[in-house]
């Protein structure tokens, strides 16, 4: 006893000595990572240190400094003081220093805890574009890997295009090819797209038009599609912002004003549900999840409700450990408030196609309105937050990451939305068909359909039956006489929904009718039927090319025959 009454205060003055040994080391890393940061600050041009500067790379250090190595740090400082020289003197349209808005790229990036290859990238992302710094130059001092992706997001140049949108079709194509090999590099040009779309009130009018548009249809579907959610709310907010700014507004105020009655309502569920979670021994975080202004708009156009008619302005978001407690804790909610029938999807055993994981269902709350929870783990909640990004860090960690390159097949999708060659059809294609083609395959929501074995097809939202046949083979396509959908004949025009069950039914004699090409949604899906009529028009081609023919020579000979026998009557013998 006596003994171990002498050891005890050992250990815990040992402990005690532990933890100021390692406080002091945290004071001292702090230090000369200060000190490190100082000193980067001191070799950029004087006239560039100014207090925005100063802020935005404060910022960005701090950020990296929490997860990067003292040697990634100084890379870092590196690419910074490299940039600022770069730039030199050129200006922002809000007349900061150009090097604010590349440091706040980067910042944007660190919240990702992205690597230090991409930080560095992201620092020189307009260097090879706007200065005269050479592919070679850049190489030579931060490597090869770097350069690859500051050449991903550099635009094009002054080459002859017909139109801006064959300028913008060709810049975003060039993207999608780089991306194809390193997937950082739309996480670049999203970073950069945020910062733009964040400080785009130095623009005319016209501009803010144009970059919003372009925005909306592009990037933030683009960041859906990598499942990056935080950087798509905040794009189309900011664009929902400026390209209809009365309505914006209007739903700003009015969801301020409704949210105190929300908040009452949230919290008396959250206690509930908590009280519940207790008892069973399940940790649980339980919060709010507000909805953003374009959501709530977007709700309200397609199912035609007034703002006072939607219900889940705040939602139920509950985040646990594991899977089995995802579901432990459906089955509680589902106990205290009844379920809306068709209000349940599980996108933990069929994720989405941008990887992103939880159960979504919508009950019967506290007070009889509807209250729509998210049920996921703390790994799903980070990788629905930062989508290709957090799977990129879990590969780059060492962490097998099998869904990663599966759902980046739709970056392959996007390089072959534009037909080519004797595929292609004269007048289409270009800029217009190139990006109407990438906004209806690529860049829509998927619906999920299911053959009656069971296999998920995605396909666009908006697809018909045809575009189904089509997703399964394109022989199945081609042979397709009628569709059923859950149980039902339907017509070939309908609109799937997701979970439909559709049967193709097929002949041997079945064939496509023009009129296809006015129903399919997917522009893969048109292309193939092009395809197949063109194949049947030149075969047709070639068969009365060879009839006449025949019939030429046939008359030829009829003609020959008759000739010898008219000339025989005048020939001696």
């Amino acid at each position: 006893m006596s003994g171990n009454n002498k050891s005890a205060p050992l250990n815990v003055r040992s402990a005690h000595l532990s933890e100021i040994s390692k406080r002091e080391d945290d004071v001292k890393r702090e230090k000369g990572y200060k000190s490190l940061m100082e000193g980067y600050w001191g070799r950029i041009p004087e006239e560039q240190r100014v207090s925005v500067l100063r802020l935005a790379w404060q910022d960005l250090w701090s950020k990296t400094a929490r997860y990067l190595t003292k040697e990634d740090m100084i890379s870092i400082g590196e690419a910074f003081v490299f940039a600022a020289e770069s730039h030199g003197d050129q200006r922002r349209y809000s007349g900061d220093p150009y090097i604010v808005h590349t440091v706040s790229v980067a910042s944007i990036l660190a919240d990702m805890e992205i690597d230090r290859e991409t930080i560095v990238a992201s620092l020189l992302h307009d260097v090879l574009e706007d200065t005269k710094v050479t592919p070679d130059e850049l190489k030579e001092k931060f490597g090869a890997g770097v350069v690859t992706l500051v050449d991903g997001v550099t635009k094009l140049g002054k080459l002859p295009f017909k139109s801006l949108e064959d300028y913008q079709a060709e810049n975003l194509r060039k993207m999608f090819i780089v991306m194809a090999k390193d997937i950082r590099v739309v996480l670049i040009k999203l970073a950069d797209r945020l910062h733009n779309m964040r400080t785009i009130s130095s623009h005319r009018r016209e501009k803010q038009l144009s970059i919003a548009h372009e925005t909306i249809e592009i990037y933030a579907p683009l960041a859906h599609r990598l499942g990056i959610y935080q950087v798509k709310r905040e794009l189309e907010d900011l664009s929902f912002r400026i390209l209809d700014p009365e309505m914006y507004y209007d739903i700003k105020r009015r969801v301020r004003k409704k949210l105190p009655e929300r908040e009452m309502i949230i919290k008396e569920a959250m206690d509930i549900l908590s009280q519940k979670l207790d008892e069973d021994g399940v940790e649980a975080s339980i919060n709010g999840r507000p909805k953003h202004f374009y959501s709530i708009y977007e709700k309200m156009r397609r199912k035609n409700l007034s703002l006072d008619q939607l219900y889940d302005l705040l939602a139920l978001r509950v985040i646990v450990k594991n899977i089995a407690e995802c579901y432990h804790v459906l089955g509680v909610v589902h106990t205290i408030w009844k379920p809306i029938p068709g209000q349940f999807d599980d996108y933990i055993a069929n994720p989405k196609s941008n990887m992103y994981q939880s159960l979504h269902t919508t009950v019967v709350g506290p007070t009889g309105e509807p209250l729509e929870v998210q049920i996921r783990t703390w790994e799903m909640h980070y990788l629905a937050e930062y989508g290709i990004a957090a799977h990129w860090n879990y590969k780059e960690g060492g962490r097998k990451v099998t869904s990663l390159d599966k759902g980046l097949t739709w970056i392959r999708k996007a390089l072959e939305v534009a037909p080519e060659g004797e595929d292609q059809e004269e007048g289409e294609g270009g800029g217009s068909q190139f990006l109407d083609n990438l906004k209806t395959d690529v860049l829509s929501t998927d619906v999920f359909v299911f053959t009656p074995k069971g296999r998920v097809i995605s396909v666009p939202n908006g697809s018909t039956p045809i575009d189904f046949a089509y997703a399964i083979h394109t022989e199945i396509g081609h042979k397709c006489v009628g569709a059923m959908v859950n149980g039902r004949i339907a017509p070939m025009d309908q609109e799937l929904q997701n979970g439909d069950i559709v049967r193709i039914l097929t002949s041997p004699q079945g064939k496509p009718s023009r009129d296809w090409l006015k129903i399919a949604k997917s522009s893969r899906t048109r292309n193939k039927i092009k395809s197949w009529f063109r194949q049947v028009d030149r075969q047709e081609r070639e068969d009365k090319i060879k009839r006449g023919r025949d019939l030429l020579e046939k008359r030829l000979q009829e003609g020959t025959l008759v000739l010898k026998t008219r000339l025989t009557r005048y020939l001696p013998n």
